[in-house]
């Protein structure tokens, strides 16, 4: 069965994953994995360590030049503003933010010291002072500061999801993946890109990439994950200035880990698949895919959720002549139009002989027990020869196309040198 992939694209931020199939499952589907509030660590570096002190007071005499955004007094400031500051012969050492309690605020400077963000959003109409100290080469310190109010709650959002589960295990090709409804518009996407942070254990390069929607963004590196790295994410969206009058509805943000690495690989040709973990072969096992009048995608795909028992009804898009309803074991969704692995026990006869199949990937009922006793989301599968190809946004499809053309989706310049680094 195929359906509007636009449509479908549009209602995830704001529905659970619709199970659609080679079919269309009868019950709701596990809701997709909208994380709550961010982690309270900084987004990037330590804390730095913090000192109150008025605005505009000096620590001494000092050839340091500093001034601090936003400009004293300004009203209607967004709840995600940054602390900002412009230093000339010297460098910044801390930044304290307090709210009108005089309670300290959490945060930190970004990794390339350009400003100083917050630990989640402020609060609504309240007054704030922020100080910033730097010190200029022969020690003397210089201090500025700064006191803004924030806005009231907005009228019009954004609406955010993340796919990713705190204390999850995901496969190694699981992308971050950010759903904005509406779509973010290009030119406002580098804002909005400056305030997703993700870190990886041990460290990897990475990059995000936008679905040309703007509804989705991917990240992910030039390789698949490393076993065992560990992904601290916050999307620190809460309201952030989103373009056309709206704001981020809230920040989000979890900590997950990467497991064993499980790739699977089908071709048409043999109607096998080659099931290879942590580099070595496993298992390989006799497949049917699509027919021609519904032929199965090739291209890189990612298992993006999982049901030891559903239903497959196409009944009400179908007609009761061309529609179907059968109960379905073992089903891994790899696109959003409905395609999935699962166990086939009517095409066991076909399978590593012919297609059959409503583009879904057959395999037998032991095959399918097996391979979903081993897979986690995130964990990749290869179709290579059928006659279609995979729809960018089908499904979480960052790995379906090169590095090289990857981090041409970027809404902030890439280094020349990670964006020649060898891809997958």
């Amino acid at each position: 069965m195929r359906r509007s992939l636009v449509a479908v694209v549009a209602l995830v931020v704001v529905t659970p994953l619709a199970l659609a199939a080679c079919s269309k499952d009868e019950k709701t589907a596990t809701p997709a994995a909208w994380v709550g509030a961010a982690p309270s660590s900084a987004p990037s570096g330590g804390l730095p360590e913090s000192g109150v002190t008025a605005p505009g007071e000096t620590g001494g005499s000092s050839a340091a030049s500093l001034t601090v955004t936003p400009a004293t007094g300004k009203k209607d400031v967004p709840v995600s503003a940054e602390i900002g500051f412009k230093v000339s012969g010297g460098k910044v050492t801390s930044v304290a933010l307090k709210d009108a309690a005089g309670k300290a605020v959490a945060g930190a400077l970004r990794e390339d010291g350009s400003s100083w963000v917050p630990s989640k959003p402020l609060k609504t109409n309240k007054k704030y002072e922020a100080t910033v100290t730097a010190v200029d080469a022969a020690g003397a310190t210089k201090t500025a500061g700064t006191t803004f109010t924030t806005m009231g709650k907005p009228a019009r959002q954004t609406g955010t999801g993340l796919y990713l589960f705190d204390d999850r295990t995901y496969g190694v090709a699981m992308p971050v993946v950010v759903e904005f409804n509406p779509g973010i518009k290009k030119k406002d996407r580098a804002a909005v890109q400056k305030r997703m942070f993700v870190k990886t254990s041990p460290a990897q390069p990475g990059v995000w990439s936008w679905t040309a929607s703007g509804t989705q963004a991917y990240y992910r590196g030039p390789q698949y994950w490393k076993t065992g790295t560990e992904l601290a994410v916050r999307i620190a969206l809460g309201g952030l200035p989103t373009g056309g009058g709206r704001y981020g509805d809230q920040d989000r943000g979890a900590t997950a880990k990467i497991g064993r690495s499980f790739i699977m690989k089908v071709d048409n040709k043999t109607k096998k698949m080659t099931v290879v973990q942590d580099g070595k072969t496993v298992r390989t096992m006799p497949v049917s895919l699509g027919k021609k009048s519904t032929p199965s995608s090739s291209g890189t795909m990612v298992v993006m959720e999982k049901k030891a028992a559903t239903v497959f009804d196409t009944t009400a898009e179908l007609g009761p002549d061309d529609g179907y309803r059968t109960e379905i074991e073992y089903a891994q969704r790899i696109t959003w139009s409905g395609q999935y692995i699962h166990s086939a026990p009517w095409s066991v006869g076909s399978q590593g002989r012919r297609n059959v199949s409503h583009g879904c990937v057959n395999v037998s009922p032991s095959n399918a027990r097996w391979l979903f006793d081993k897979t986690l989301i995130g964990d990749p599968i290869t179709v290579r020869g059928t006659e279609d190809k995979l729809a960018a946004g089908n499904g979480w499809t960052a790995w379906d196309m090169s590095w090289k053309e990857f981090v041409k989706g970027s809404a902030l310049p890439v280094p020349a040198e990670l964006a020649a680094q060898e891809g997958a």
